[in-house]
């Protein structure tokens, strides 16, 4: 924050207008606020959170979207502690940091050191039931195959032929695959290694291989502990629900004297704000049917924090080029069906943090989160809380059914995969339409793209999940960047 507070300067004439309240918003918000400036956000559905949003009802706390963020970057948790909300941190149980996945109508344990992509332990893969002999033996061979030549130059890659390349085909599709349509509900051959993993490229460039390298990592940080699918270790949550977080953040601003406009932009003009040629910026706003139109709001800085098509649709008068590029960043959709069931009516011991399903398995889920097992409060006493995730790239049809065909799918599964027989006492379903930015190949030079032509309007920034991590810890940081790019606001 002292860096992005320098940046700014003391400039508290200067006008800064954020488009959106979610929580890349609300962070650059916070940082402009912070920098001395006078900050107005602008939110077209007047609630601030974004997808982060939280349902209290008769004991239930059911999450919309994401229930937890990682711990390991700081973003998140600075934040935390600036709101005062350090004391509600909750880690996931102890007893259920691990992940299952289906195989032939089992839930299985993911092989204890498996990282995502990256094999950690030598032993589990050879002793688990989730691969055939042949397909243990080829991750074991893993330390052994070559490099990908272009590696080092920084070609991209799917994610599905890096895996298949690197472990086999049978290791991508009953181990990785299940794993990666659990974080990004994205279709793996179009998935960039380079945007979304570029952690385990990095592994291959430096060590050779990705059981090498995640060896490197364990002895770098200076601990046996090994992971099994995802470091659920490292994830956190509000005792009170993620919604929480913006929120708070939100009074927070308002007390800092931020002024919040409940509207809708149709788009922006350049250089009319501050009386010079070039300079400044004009908000317009679309007016309501019901009401008369609304006076556009002049700035001398936009931080845009849309989904990246919003975003172009209110640039097309400023920068064509931006706005088409912005337009080529592709969303999915996706919905999550939370039941809760009195626990004598769930066969499974629900011992883990939750369940992740291949496609090879034939079925129309994607994961489902034991959410009373990993985190307290989430579900009155002798009940259970599940969500369930359909939908995603691969299956956008299923997240479209109706409530009724949709809760029906969702029991019927999980009666197979968790023995969940009785009638659901508690039902929500949350859909969310083309809210989950895919990381297609070549979407690192979008970026780059994208940022190149930002470099030549000053006084303009963009943020958000669309361009470089989907994470709350990683969008946070991208409405702090935001606020340095626009740092003309204070000359």
């Amino acid at each position: 924050m002292n860096a992005t507070m320098h940046a700014l300067g003391s400039a508290p004439a200067k006008h800064a207008v954020v488009i959106g309240g979610g929580l890349a918003g609300l962070s650059a918000a916070e940082a402009l606020a912070a920098g001395g400036c006078r900050v107005t956000l602008i939110e077209s559905t007047g609630r601030l959170g974004g997808v982060l949003a939280t349902v209290r009802h008769d004991g239930w706390l059911v999450e919309r979207s994401a229930d937890s963020f990682l711990a390991v970057r700081p973003e998140g948790l600075t934040l935390v502690e600036r709101l005062g909300l350090t004391g509600q941190l909750v880690g996931v149980d102890p007893g259920v940091r691990r992940a299952l996945i289906l195989h032939h109508g089992r839930a299985l344990p993911v092989p204890a050191g498996f990282r995502l992509l990256a094999p950690g332990r030598l032993g589990s893969i050879l002793t688990t039931p989730l691969l055939s002999p042949i397909g243990r033996l080829r991750v074991a061979a893993e330390r052994f195959v070559p490099r990908r030549p272009d590696t080092a130059a920084g070609g991209d890659e799917s994610l599905e032929h890096f895996a298949v390349r690197r472990l086999g085909r049978e290791a991508f599709e009953r181990i990785v695959q299940p794993l990666v349509g659990g974080i990004w509900t994205a279709d793996p051959a179009r998935l960039s290694m380079a945007a979304a993993c570029p952690e385990f490229l990095d592994m291959e460039r430096r060590c050779g291989s990705l059981t090498a390298g995640e060896r490197a990592r364990l002895r770098a940080a200076g601990s046996t502990a090994q992971a099994a699918g995802a470091r659920y270790g490292q994830f956190v949550t509000l005792a009170s629900g993620m919604e929480t977080l913006p929120l708070t953040l939100g009074r927070r601003l308002e007390q800092a004297g931020v002024e919040f406009v409940t509207a809708t932009v149709s788009r922006l003009q350049r250089g009319v704000a501050a009386g010079e040629a070039g300079r400044g910026w004009r908000v317009f706003l679309q007016p309501k049917a019901d009401a008369a139109a609304r006076q556009p709001i002049d700035a001398d800085a936009i931080v845009i924090a849309v989904p990246a098509a919003a975003a172009g649709g209110m640039l097309r008068d400023v920068d064509g080029q931006l706005a088409e590029a912005l337009a080529g960043i592709e969303y999915a959709g996706s919905a999550v069906v939370s039941l809760g069931f009195a626990r004598a009516d769930v066969a499974h011991p629900l011992d883990a943090a939750g369940l992740v399903v291949p496609r090879t398995e034939g079925r129309r889920i994607l994961a489902v989160s034991f959410s009373s097992s990993k985190f307290p409060g989430r579900a009155p006493a002798g009940h259970v809380l599940l969500r369930t995730f359909v939908g995603g790239a691969l299956d956008p049809e299923t997240a479209m059914l109706d409530d009724d065909r949709l809760t029906a799918l969702v029991r019927g599964e999980l009666a197979d995969v968790v023995g969940a027989r009785g009638t659901p006492q508690h039902v929500q379903i949350d859909r969310w339409t083309r809210a989950m930015p895919q990381y297609h190949l070549g979407h690192v030079e979008r970026v780059a793209a994208i940022n190149a032509r930002l470099d030549d309007i000053p006084g303009l920034a963009l943020a958000g999940a669309g361009y470089e991590g989907v994470g709350i810890p990683q969008v946070i940081a991208s409405g702090q960047a935001a606020v340095a790019r626009v740092r003309s606001v204070s000359t």
